[in-house]
């Protein structure tokens, strides 16, 4: 019996040509396949411009870069996320502040955020956990109300909408990510969006060690006026000098390679009819555990639709005889790959040790935590994998 995992890739003949062809070519990194797959996803985001990295923490790490996060800064987030939502911005020095979910969506809870802002707050990052977009207008409200940006983790949403706008210009910056499980893939990957030009230019550099060159669009700074002091100076390099670069700031190699965009490019054609499927699925799985007294499916808002990155049950615990551990073994023997998204990020060891975070600090995450299992949704599941997940997470709860 093969093994359903919760998540793949999709990879076609059409993705394999695509990249065939950039190996056979001039560029395998830093290439013309990086911005037509940045101008591709601008396009299809509705953002002005795009920036693509080597993975979704590498886009939000730029990002906070971006915002100019340090020292004494807080930014406030969600403890329902992967690890990098939070840990961007302890890279630059800045602290993690969360605020708890909703009890319905999972996602951040933005009646609670303005108890958490303080004078240090700069940002906030919000999670469009599962894929569903998060309540933007009333966040965008509160940030604009006390002077703070915003940065969409879309990690999960491309392909989503919040009322009839495209997940890409919802916030400041928005952040994707192409990992083998996400909509779209580039093996490893993401890609910050916005219409913020200075954002734009500053994650341009900081992608490649914090250094520019004449072929950039920033003005150099004139920091090799010094040569014209030295000896042999006509023969010293000026910012004039075709091969002159700078480094202004201490960046990172976060560069993607050509053959990555390729794939990206190739498999960004395809989002549209990947979400289509993943809905199918979706629909399939809510008519078979809607009614189900030991399940609670996934609820979605009217006013915006889901990428369905993530499909999670919550399990009815009090009504079963089992425990989360025992479902979860016993799919796993009938080769049903079902995870668990997320442990509370406030509860992770770092988390404790480093800000002092506890059991209880975020009841409504710490509760979904304990109840939720994810179970298979990806493209290329067939009507029969559907049967056979169904079939046997009704068989083992019951």
């Amino acid at each position: 019996m093969k093994y359903i995992p919760y998540g793949r890739q999709t990879i076609d003949q059409n993705d394999i040509d695509a990249v065939t062809e950039v190996l056979k070519s001039d560029w395998v990194t830093q290439g013309p396949s990086i911005q037509r797959f940045e101008t591709a996803l601008c396009d299809y985001s509705g953002a002005k411009y795009a920036v693509a990295v080597s993975s979704g923490t590498a886009a939000l790490h730029c990002s906070m870069y971006a915002l100019g996060i340090g020292a004494g800064d807080e930014i406030i987030t969600s403890p329902i996320t992967f690890a990098a939502s939070g840990n961007c911005v302890l890279y630059l020095g800045g602290t993690v502040r969360f605020v708890d979910i909703k009890p319905d969506t999972y996602c951040i809870d933005y009646r609670k955020l303005e108890e958490a802002i303080t004078p240090r707050t700069k940002a906030i990052i919000a999670v469009d956990f599962t894929g569903q977009p998060c309540d933007m207008d009333e966040i965008n409200a509160i940030a604009q109300k006390h002077k703070l940006a915003v940065v969409d983790d879309a990690a999960h949403s491309l392909g989503a909408t919040y009322k009839d706008n495209p997940v890409g210009a919802l916030a400041a910056m928005t952040i994707f990510s192409f990992h083998p499980v996400k909509h779209i893939t580039t093996g490893e990957g993401g890609m910050i969006v916005t219409n913020n030009k200075m954002f734009a230019e500053k994650m341009r550099t900081f992608r490649t060690h914090g250094i520019i060159n004449n072929d950039d669009r920033l003005i150099l700074k004139e920091q090799a006026a010094d040569n014209e002091n030295l000896e042999l100076s006509d023969k010293n390099p000026d910012t004039r000098s075709p091969w002159y670069y700078e480094m202004q700031d201490l960046g990172y190699n976060y560069r993607i390679s050509d053959i990555q965009c390729a794939l990206g490019l190739n498999q960004l054609k395809k989002l549209d009819s990947f979400i289509t499927r993943r809905l199918e699925i979706v629909q399939r799985y809510n008519e078979a555990f809607e009614k189900s007294p030991y399940l609670v499916t996934p609820h979605q808002e009217s006013d915006r639709s889901s990428a369905w990155h993530l499909y999670v049950l919550r399990l009815r615990l009090d009504k079963m005889k089992k425990s989360r551990r025992e479902v979860f073994e016993e799919l796993r023997a009938l080769n049903i790959g079902v995870h668990v998204h997320y442990i509370p990020l406030h509860l992770q060891p770092y988390y404790r040790t480093t800000f002092g975070y506890k059991r209880g600090d975020f009841p409504e995450a710490e509760s979904f935590y304990d109840s939720a299992l994810t179970i298979p949704l990806f493209p290329t599941m067939t009507n029969d994998d559907c049967e056979r997940v169904i079939n046997s997470v009704t068989k083992v709860i019951r």
